[in-house]
């Protein structure tokens, strides 16, 4: 089925408002027999007749009137498009589709979006959550731009990595075991009752890594995908964890850090498809997340 064009349509609204074709074609700079031949086209698609004629003036019949104003909104549609296009053409706007892990989004993400936003207004972020393995197949179809995560990932071809920042992992017990803060080797680690992170996570693997070092695999009586919950069950005196730095840097109720032996830490890094381009809006993320990265690194030591 054939459908209007904006061409046709836009020189319908000119002769419906000037009530002439004549000066609608002057007015669109066409000729008036190209005019009419739009005209005629329209009608011919719609199968419908658009025009009557009243003392030398073109006016719309019902159909024609009923047209008028999905007409309109039609222009005013091309108006946006043209307008939207012009606003990312000139980088006043954007949009950046990122994913990353729950603790880098509440720890680290808010400065450096916030800092974005400064820099450019129009951009949009969008924050997508999940672990690491996810993150990546995400960015190689397409659906993600950019992954913050956890590193070693394990990364294809078509991925780049750009490691940012070092995040030491550190055990938190209740205040009743927490001791003079001197290190915690990790057999005083597994003979605690531990709420960790669920397996899916790559710090989790990371952490039963370390206890597999020393030949220990220990079960714990809790597996969380939310730091947030399991500070406050630490804190409660329901367990111990081992947790990133990152997420502690405020005290936590009813629990103490202490640190690891030996020590132990995850990097976090940055993740973009090799041949991804970018725009403006990407560049300011990316200018801004290494920028607040390097400070922290700075923080930290």
């Amino acid at each position: 089925m054939d459908l209007p064009t904006l061409r046709q349509l836009r020189t319908f609204i000119a002769a419906v408002e000037l009530g002439s074709i004549t000066q609608a074609a002057r007015t669109l700079h066409m000729t008036q027999p190209a005019a009419s031949q739009q005209l005629r086209e329209l009608e011919r698609i719609l199968g419908a007749r658009l025009f009557d004629r009243a003392e030398g003036r073109v006016i719309p019949t019902s159909a024609g009137a009923a047209i008028l104003e999905p007409a309109r909104r039609s222009q005013a549609a091309v108006a946006d498009v043209a307008a939207f296009a012009a606003m990312y053409r000139s980088g006043e706007a954007g949009r950046v589709r990122l994913g990353t892990g729950a603790t880098a989004c509440i720890y680290l993400l808010p400065s450096v979006l916030a800092a974005a936003k400064r820099r450019m207004p129009g951009l949009e972020i969008v924050v997508a959550t999940g672990n690491t393995p996810e993150i990546l197949r995400r960015i190689e179809e397409g659906e993600l731009d950019v992954g913050l995560v956890t590193l070693p990932a394990r990364v294809g071809r078509a991925l780049s990595r750009t490691a940012l920042l070092r995040d030491p992992l550190v055990a938190l017990v209740p205040e009743s075991l927490g001791g003079a803060g001197s290190p915690l080797a990790p057999a005083q680690v597994a003979a605690l009752p531990l709420i960790l992170f669920e397996t899916a996570g790559d710090t989790r693997r990371i952490v039963d890594d370390w206890f597999g070092r020393s030949g220990l695999a220990p079960k714990p009586i809790m597996e969380l995908g939310s730091v947030e919950a399991i500070k406050v069950l630490v804190g409660s005196g329901l367990g111990a964890s081992v947790l990133p730095h990152l997420a502690l840097r405020e005290a936590v109720p009813g629990a103490v850090t202490r640190p690891l032996r030996p020590a132990l830490a995850r990097d976090l890094g940055l993740v973009l498809r090799r041949e991804k381009v970018l725009d403006r809006g990407l560049r300011v993320f990316v200018e801004e997340l290494k920028r607040i990265a390097s400070a922290t690194r700075r923080h930290e030591t």
